[in-house]
């Protein structure tokens, strides 16, 4: 399988999140892509190629102007105010605030972020815009007929929507892709979400759309980050109506559960007729990770990746989450090969 990968990723490296009321080192760190690559050199996955760069187009056909604009330009204003350490907003716009975009970089930064777990550092747009270059690569190369292309992405995206950050999400990189498919000429496309977190930003960038079938396998938002979407009831909106489904499941899922949830999601990406299938592939499901919940072991993504392979579709993987670090590699590439072990 091919890999497309950028060092870029090394450029944000983010020192500090908020997460349970404390300031702690950030889990999503460049040790992350390293693993995962290591292990794909290691077992032979196949050729690792450099992304093309495909300029903004293709990243303002998903995210609004605005926002776009505010990452562009977010380090120099910040630095504008004698500031060299990483940003983190302080203020959200919530229930019965205004809605209206501050000039100050503080009140921008909490106008386009929902949580304060995506630090913006001094080569963090070098390294997001790099990133959706990675998963635009991927999609070009199953455009050429490839049966499954593996984005190794950093920084993930799945959390990221149209005008707003957070999740260590900036770019949604697999969103992105997805919207490059259909620009240029296919007319379904499924996305399956295996992260523990639910893809949140993803859901709400096509929730009104029928071209675009999205489905989520995730730890249940009672309890759960985000928190405020990824529910049972949420099937899309007007157009889109029936092409959202989401499979929120228990602390403590495991292979037993989870599969099952797996198994009715492809059910319906096959009656759905996509063209292509983007995965988020997020390994955070594992059951030593050290912010998830939920119980799968290493040989468990081998089964995923061949129940993933028999839906003999064009695949497109796009990597999310994992923040056991030893076992990311082994876990994502576990996947990778056990779609590639399906004839």
């Amino acid at each position: 399988m091919l890999t497309i990968y950028s060092d870029d990723h090394h450029l944000h490296h983010g020192k500090h999140e908020l997460i349970g009321g404390q300031f702690t080192p950030c889990f999503e760190k460049p040790s992350r892509a390293d693993m995962v690559l290591d292990r794909a050199r290691a077992v032979n996955l196949g050729a690792i190629q450099a992304p093309q760069d495909f300029g903004l187009s293709p990243i303002l056909r998903v995210h609004s102007e605005g926002f776009v604009n505010f990452l562009q330009h977010a380090w120099s204003d910040w630095q504008a105010k004698g500031r060299s350490h990483d940003m983190l907003p302080i203020a959200w716009p919530t229930r019965r605030l205004r809605q209206l975009e501050p000039t100050d970089i503080d009140g921008r930064l909490g106008y386009y972020s929902f949580d304060a777990g995506a630090p913006i550092t001094a080569g963090t747009w070098q390294a997001i815009t790099s990133s959706a270059n990675v998963a635009l690569s991927g999609q070009v190369e199953l455009r050429k007929g490839v049966r499954g292309v593996f984005s190794l992405c950093r920084p993930p995206g799945h959390h990221a929507a149209a005008d707003y950050m957070g999740g260590y999400c900036y770019l949604n990189n697999a969103a992105i892709a997805v919207q490059a498919m259909l620009d240029a000429g296919a007319k379904r496309i499924a996305v399956l979400d295996v992260d523990y977190h639910h893809g949140n930003g993803t859901q709400d960038i096509f929730y009104d759309r029928a071209d675009v079938l999205f489905t989520s396998i995730h730890g249940d938002p009672r309890f759960e980050y985000p928190y405020f979407l990824g529910f049972a009831d949420e099937k899309g909106l007007g157009a889109g109506e029936g092409f959202n489904t989401n499979y929120p499941l228990a602390e403590g899922s495991d292979w037993s559960v989870w599969s099952l949830a797996l198994h009715d999601a492809c059910r319906r990406i096959a009656e759905y007729g996509p063209d292509a299938l983007v995965v988020s592939l997020g390994v955070d499901t594992f059951k030593e990770d050290p912010i998830s919940q939920f119980k799968l072991d290493s040989p468990d993504y081998l089964r995923m990746g061949e129940i993933i392979g028999k839906l003999g579709l064009q695949t497109l993987f796009v990597m999310e989450g994992g923040y056991a670090v030893e076992e990311i590699g082994i876990n994502a590439i576990n996947v990778l090969q056990g779609f590639e072990s399906v004839a």
